[in-house]
């Protein structure tokens, strides 16, 4: 069994105690384990802050825009085999996959080119200056500078590699470490991706480090100028903004959180028309992309009442040509759910939906799952 480790200190570290286990979500198969317990997360905010932090704020931005374009060149290098640990990992179908490990190479290559725009400065100026006295020596001017602390990032688990790539980029790009902890359930792809960073693109030691596992003790040792950036549901969102620790230290927390994200047909568009199937096309599609784990999901769909019935049944009728199954397997396009919890919570959505409303496709019923043992898998039709 593979054990993930940490990146912390400039070294590698397995941690001690009981592994959290990685599984296939297709199949319901064990992948790895990981475990942070025993890991001095205190030393590694230390080492990152202290170490990382200099290091960084010495480069220009051009030259940590190069450390960037070599890390997206690394990603690129190694495609293929991350897309395939996304498929096994994420429950991810190929196209899934290449949503989110195409996302990190062109995030990263796109900050390199804002770093090579910036050129050999090492702060920017904001806005203009200012004559502040009668004397042209009295002078004022505001500059931007990097803050002398650590960027914790908190990243879902729906795009293991674009959301560390985007948080990270942008953080290193402005000269502040980094210590990224992905989601625990998906965490194989983004340790791979470190993994391709430490051996191909290396960092000054300290600017980049890697919790794969469960956070622990981590944002206790954060203060006033630190930066926790996280992504994943607006109830943990509004727990870490809570925790007595950050509030007391006043640590930055930027949260993006759960969306609620509409379609609207208007009622100017014939069915039939290039633009009605322009909305069946996007609806069936982020409906069915990553099956539907992601913040641009649709999740209410309006029209005119005079079309419900048409656009119900053009909908049903796309969304039955959806093939369920590992997506490892030829032909598939909707892959699981990532985790036993999310498969239970979806099942209970549906459920409270359906005591009010009819399920005209889908549901609690038995479904073909392609490739799949019998009894396994987190998997729920289009419904």
């Amino acid at each position: 069994m593979e054990r993930l480790e940490s990146y912390v200190e400039g070294q590698w570290i397995a941690g001690q105690g009981a592994p959290h286990p990685l599984v296939n979500p297709a199949t319901e198969e064990p992948l790895a384990e990981t475990s942070t317990d025993g890991l001095d997360l205190a030393a590694a905010v230390a080492f990152a802050r202290t170490v990382g932090g200099p290091s960084l704020r010495a480069l220009t931005f051009a030259e940590r825009g190069e450390l960037l374009r070599a890390m997206s060149r690394a990603a690129h290098a190694h495609r293929d085999a991350l897309i395939d640990v996304a498929i096994q990992n994420g429950g991810n179908t190929r196209g899934d996959a290449k949503f989110d490990v195409d996302g990190a190479i062109g995030t990263l290559a796109y900050y390199a080119d804002l770093g090579a725009q910036l050129g050999d400065a090492r702060l920017l100026a904001d806005g203009e200056g200012a004559q502040l006295g009668r004397s042209p020596r009295f002078f004022g001017q505001h500059i931007l500078v990097p803050r002398p602390g650590v960027a914790v990032h908190i990243n879902a688990f729906n795009f293991p590699a674009w959301g560390l790539a985007e948080k990270a980029a942008c953080a290193l790009l402005a000269g502040m470490p980094v210590i990224t902890k992905p989601a625990t359930s998906t965490a194989l792809v983004a340790f791979r991706l470190m993994k391709i960073f430490t051996e191909r693109a290396p960092l000054p030691r300290g600017a980049l480090s890697f919790v794969a596992g469960p956070p622990g003790d981590l944002l206790a040792h954060l203060g006033g100028e630190d930066v926790l950036a996280f992504t994943g549901s607006s109830a943990t969102g509004a727990a870490l903004r809570l925790l007595p620790g950050l509030a007391r230290e006043s640590v930055r927390v930027n949260v993006e959180a759960d969306s609620l994200n509409g379609a609207v047909l208007g009622p100017d568009v014939d069915p039939g028309s290039e633009t009605y199937a322009m909305f069946l096309r996007d609806v069936v599609r982020d409906m069915t992309q990553k099956a539907g784990q992601k913040c641009t999901a649709i999740r209410r769909i309006f029209v005119p009442a005079s079309v419900i019935a048409t656009v119900r049944a053009d909908l049903v009728d796309r969304l039955r040509d959806a093939r369920v199954g590992d997506p490892a397997q030829d032909g598939v396009t909707v892959g699981p759910l990532t985790t036993a919890d999310q498969l239970r919570g979806v099942r209970a959505g549906i459920e409270r939906l359906a005591a009010g409303a009819e399920v005209a496709l889908g549901g609690d019923g038995p479904f073909e799952k392609i490739g799949v043992p019998e009894g396994k898998g987190y998997f729920v039709p289009p419904t």
